[in-house]
């Protein structure tokens, strides 16, 4: 019977050192005092308890460390800085209007089909964050170069002022004019004088580029 007894006195006597040890090896990873929970012990004045490896820098490492000295650490370690949120950048919808389909031939009136066709642009604009509209206005090669700039940049300008008396704001709309300098066809694709199949074939350069920048 008394050999039961001391073995199992023996038993509960290793038991409890081990749980010791496990106690001692976290309480050795740590520079405040662990209790059996795994929690920081605590005074009765609500203070934490420092192990001999208590520094600075060791209480920045520890997981209980903003709890018990966060006056002692550097704010940055306690306080780390929020993410800023990302800041949505302006993208942009490119809409290219063909000049016959907003103007007569050689004019700068706005026909009503163009009017519809802005009306469009207008619906768009209202679908985002608007920060502005770019009407570029483009000619064919028939003409001299002053009097192309003169009818692209009259064309930007009839786009705007539609725009405006649709109630997009006028610093919002953004006009230029470029002549014949960017042509859609290539060179060679329609020789020729200014005859009616050749005025069709270079219609894809008389165009107005309207884009829209804004966030979504």
């Amino acid at each position: 019977m008394k050999s039961k007894i001391i073995t199992t006195l023996l038993a509960s006597i290793g038991l409890f050192a081990a749980v010791g040890a496990a106690q001692a090896q976290t309480a050795a990873d740590r520079v405040y005092v662990i209790d059996a929970r795994g929690e920081v012990a605590m005074s009765g004045t609500g203070l934490c308890w420092r192990t001999g490896f208590w520094t600075p820098a060791g209480a920045a490492k520890d997981p209980a460390g903003c709890q018990c000295d966060k006056d002692l650490l550097p704010k940055e370690v306690c306080e780390p800085p929020m993410a800023k949120e990302a800041t949505p950048k302006p993208s942009g919808d490119k809409v290219t209007v063909a000049a016959d389909a907003l103007f007569d031939f050689n004019k700068a009136t706005l026909r009503p089909a163009g009017m519809a066709k802005l009306d469009e642009v207008v619906a768009m604009s209202k679908q985002i964050k608007l920060e502005v509209i770019i009407a570029v206005g483009h000619t064919d090669r028939f003409g001299s170069d002053a009097y192309n700039q003169k009818l692209s940049e009259r064309r930007a300008a009839s786009v705007k002022s539609y725009l405006v008396s649709k109630g997009v704001e006028a610093n919002r709309v953004y006009t230029e004019g470029k002549g014949e300098k960017q042509p859609v066809t290539q060179p060679g694709q329609c020789p020729g004088g200014p005859t009616k199949k050749v005025i069709a074939c270079l219609q894809p350069d008389r165009r107005v580029d309207i884009e829209l920048i804004g966030t979504k």
